[in-house]
């Protein structure tokens, strides 16, 4: 029977964690997202599931850590936020390149640089294209409640082994530190098999593993490449996600992720009282992006309006799905700022207002 707890989004990230069996949590505090450390030191999970917690001296030390126990085969995972995740970039491109399984938290905050420590959702280049060197891509979740926090934890360990690949949780602000009721599920057995790839060393079976990113030839690290890009290409067929609200009769789609996904939606509920027939399409992997499914609800709307706290960046991806066949526009509020339904209505309102004058001209 599952277990109703009253918690803030990263709370619900760390007890996830310790019911889905992680083996280890290496990280640096960082506003909004330090509850996650916090929650795993006060709980001492070591004393009872054997989860090691540890504080690094830095992000890089931290991301270096996931690389060499997710390298053993462990299940592990990290936390940070915005400009903690910059410093993590090296490793993670490091984990992509050595095929190293492992969750990544990001509860992002606005920037650039420092920034605040207010919401934001300007981090979406940085998960969905690849923040890092090289060619590789990340599972990116986005979630919008904080059952979502705590059911996108066991996912993204499952995922992240399903594909030797990391795993990102891209939340904001508002979901880290908002408080809902969630079911959490009973804690999972420890994971007693040995993946075949670890390195724990030579056995009678085989030789010892090597885990690298490193490949000196150029042939063979091209080969190695395409690997990889058929790995996203399976993602992409296999485990793309997303939600819907209101699209069967819609004549114009908002798209929006996390906390401007959760807002929208009351936007959607205030523009259907107002007669206007509005739906929301709300990504839940944001690499792999839905662009199939976007682009079938798209065919018989009258326009798009991306809603998103950053100047615009889930856009791009909503223009390539849809290939431009309807008008998109975006809305948006930057540093910090959160917007509110009766703003995306407006905006909306002024999106349909303008396309009906282009029509009358």
């Amino acid at each position: 029977m599952k277990e109703l707890r009253l918690l803030k989004g990263n709370e619900a990230v760390a007890e996830a964690a310790i019911r889905a069996g992680a083996d280890a949590y290496f990280g640096y505090p960082i506003t909004p997202q330090s509850e996650i450390m916090e929650y795993l030191v006060d709980r001492q999970p070591e004393t009872t599931t054997g989860m090691v917690i540890l504080q690094a001296e830095s992000e890089v030390a931290a991301i270096n850590m996931v690389y060499g126990a997710s390298a053993a085969g462990r299940r592990v995972m990290t936390s940070s936020s915005s400009p903690g995740i910059s410093l993590m970039t090296e490793g993670i491109s490091y984990l992509a390149g050595a095929e190293l399984p492992c969750l990544i938290v990001n509860v992002t905050r606005g920037g650039p640089g420092l920034g605040t420590i207010q919401p934001s959702q300007a981090d979406y280049f940085q998960s969905v294209k690849g923040g890092g060197h090289g060619d590789y891509r990340l599972l990116v979740l986005a979630p919008a409640s904080v059952q979502e926090m705590a059911d996108f934890v066991a996912l993204g360990f499952d995922l992240a082994f399903k594909y030797r690949n990391p795993v990102m949780m891209l939340a904001d602000g508002v979901i880290g530190q908002m408080m809902e009721k969630v079911e959490l599920p009973k804690p999972l057995p420890k994971r007693e098999t040995v993946e075949a790839w670890a390195v724990t060393g030579k056995t009678p079976e085989r030789e010892r593993n090597v885990i690298t990113s490193l490949n000196l030839d150029a042939l063979k690290h091209e080969r190695h490449n395409l690997k990889l890009q058929a790995k996203y290409r399976q993602m992409e067929r296999e485990d793309t996600r997303y939600d819907t609200y209101l699209c069967n009769d819609a004549e114009y789609i908002i798209t929006a992720y996390g906390a401007s996904a959760r807002i929208s939606k009351k936007t959607v509920d205030l523009a259907r009282d107002k007669g206007i027939k509005v739906g929301l399409f709300r990504p839940v992997t944001l690499f792999p992006f839905p662009s199939k499914e976007l682009a079938t609800v798209s065919q018989h709307v009258e326009g798009i309006l991306s809603v998103e706290m950053s100047a615009g960046q889930m856009i791009e991806d909503v223009l390539l799905a849809t290939r431009c066949r309807v008008p998109v526009r975006h809305f948006g509020r930057n540093g910090g700022v959160v917007h509110a339904p009766g703003e995306i209505l407006e905006a909306l309102e002024q999106f349909i207002n303008s396309k009906e004058k282009q029509h009358q001209e």
